[in-house]
């Protein structure tokens, strides 16, 4: 079992070291996601997909990014503030990232490398592009921003048995 992804150093968007070893055993979608993007509505499918699944063993992890339009201006204070107002968001959020580039956060690196997009692309095109990883920590499958999170239950249903 290869379990790169579980070594790989995240902060939480209030500053706590983790890995996502910490959410070893349950499948895990991985977002990057921004607050002022024609996709921001996702962030409501989102948390009802961590409502739905959060007890049969998936988490969603959102990782702020700037990277696309400066979509994500905000601190992360600001950021955690706007998701919660305006979307109730309780899925762990992350400190905001760069997921393309020579900057680009080491979990972002992996993942692309893991699942590229389209005609082999590395790069991810925009915000709410989502990464399904299963309890094994081997990722599974990359979606579009136009994928909705609704759109996945089927997947992830699939992943928890």
């Amino acid at each position: 079992m290869n379990n790169e992804l579980f070594d790989i150093p995240v902060t939480t968007i209030k500053g706590e070291q983790k890995t996502l070893a910490d959410f070893a055993g349950k499948a895990v979608l991985v977002v990057n996601t921004a607050s002022k993007c024609g996709f921001t509505p996702q962030y409501k499918g989102l948390e009802s997909l961590w409502q739905q699944y959060k007890d049969k063993g998936l988490v969603v992890l959102g990782f702020p990014c700037n990277q696309f339009g400066k979509q994500e201006p905000g601190n992360e204070g600001a950021i955690s503030e706007f998701c919660e107002l305006n979307f109730g968001v309780t899925f762990p959020l992350f400190k905001k990232v760069d997921v393309n580039g020579s900057d680009a956060h080491p979990l972002f690196v992996k993942l692309k490398q893991q699942a590229p997009g389209l005609l082999g692309s590395q790069g991810i095109k925009w915000n709410f592009t989502k990464f399904l990883i299963g309890q094994d920590g081997q990722l599974v499958k990359r979606f579009a921003p136009t994928t909705k999170p609704e759109d996945l239950s089927g997947e992830i249903e699939a992943l928890l048995g």
